[in-house]
């Protein structure tokens, strides 16, 4: 997995290019046209206490923190596609990972893809970031006597990482959650000082379970649908542990991680079900009976403690 680090990407998006990709999309002219008035000749200035600084006019660029940003780089972006079927491109905003399944260590089609990634964000005026870029392998064979050469972009070596932190969740080499899980009991745990200040102030019981909700729990499950299900008992104890500090100190009954990780799946599938556009849709087939999920097979024990594999066994077990 090669997690690419895009720099200063909103600021740099040229509006004529992003429009004729709009039209290529079928948006109609007048709308294209607004964007591209929305995005040229646009007034910005800096103030810093009583001091401002000069104008200055920007014809490039999204602007940061719009609420049509995100979907103007989305848009900007959708032709960026894999060249071979072998890699994946995940792209959330400008966060981008080339996924690659490499076979009989050939490496070709995931190098092959990321020099052509290298050259779209070239055509583009996207720069890339070779520092803050990083790879992560993970390695499914019993015997790895074989060793990847480093990855170039532009002449520079991409570090190899061993973990990485993507959308909120720190990812391993070895598809653990021990590193992931005790930063979020770490960070939540410094929360419950605030907690415990907040009832030497004499603040309702409802006040403090509201700010637990808000500060730490929504710390503790964060994507917990991908990780709780593969992580190991210690963790989720340790987990739990959290949740019966914050009890003790609100005087109220809080839900364990545990039920709301199954309230999450649960949910989760529900919605995937309903939405047949949804990627994912197609792994959740009804056996010939009409009343159970057909189980999906993984090829290890992490990943048969995923997401899809654990809520289908989920759902076959709550009565419907």
């Amino acid at each position: 997995m090669l997690f690419i680090d895009l720099s200063s990407a909103f600021n740099t998006v040229i509006p004529t290019r992003l429009v004729t990709k709009l039209s290529d999309l079928g948006i109609s002219t007048p709308m294209c046209n607004w964007v591209l008035e929305f995005l040229t000749d646009r007034p910005q200035s800096v103030r810093l206490g009583s001091h401002m600084s000069t104008t200055i006019t920007l014809n490039t660029g999204v602007p940061q923190g719009c609420v049509l940003s995100p979907l103007l780089f989305s848009l900007f972006t959708h032709d960026c596609v894999p060249l071979h079927t072998s890699n994946i491109l995940i792209k959330f905003a400008d966060d981008t990972t080339v996924v690659g399944h490499i076979r009989n260590n050939d490496e070709s089609a995931y190098r092959e893809e990321i020099q052509h990634l290298t050259s779209w964000c070239t055509t583009n005026n996207l720069i890339l970031n070779t520092g803050k870029t990083k790879e992560l392998i993970v390695d499914y064979r019993k015997t790895k006597g074989c060793t990847h050469s480093p990855v170039y972009i532009n002449g520079a070596e991409v570090e190899r990482v061993s973990s990485f932190r993507f959308l909120g969740i720190h990812i391993s080499a070895d598809l653990s959650w021990s590193f992931n899980t005790s930063h979020l009991i770490k960070k939540a745990q410094q929360h419950l000082y605030f907690l415990r200040r907040l009832k030497q102030d004499r603040l309702s019981p409802q006040i403090l379970t509201n700010f637990y909700r808000c500060t730490i729990e929504s710390i503790l499950t964060n994507c917990v649908t991908v990780w709780y299900s593969s992580s190991t008992v210690a963790e989720r104890k340790s987990l739990q542990r959290v949740v019966r500090t914050a009890q003790r100190i609100t005087g109220m009954q809080l839900p364990a991680i545990k039920d709301i990780h199954h309230q999450r799946c649960v949910r989760r599938a529900h919605s995937i079900i309903k939405d047949p556009s949804h990627p994912n849709h197609k792994l959740f087939n009804l056996l010939p009976s009409g009343r159970r999920y057909k189980s999906i097979r993984a090829r290890t024990s992490r990943l048969r403690s995923s997401f899809f594999p654990s809520t289908i066994t989920l759902l076959n077990s709550t009565p419907r």
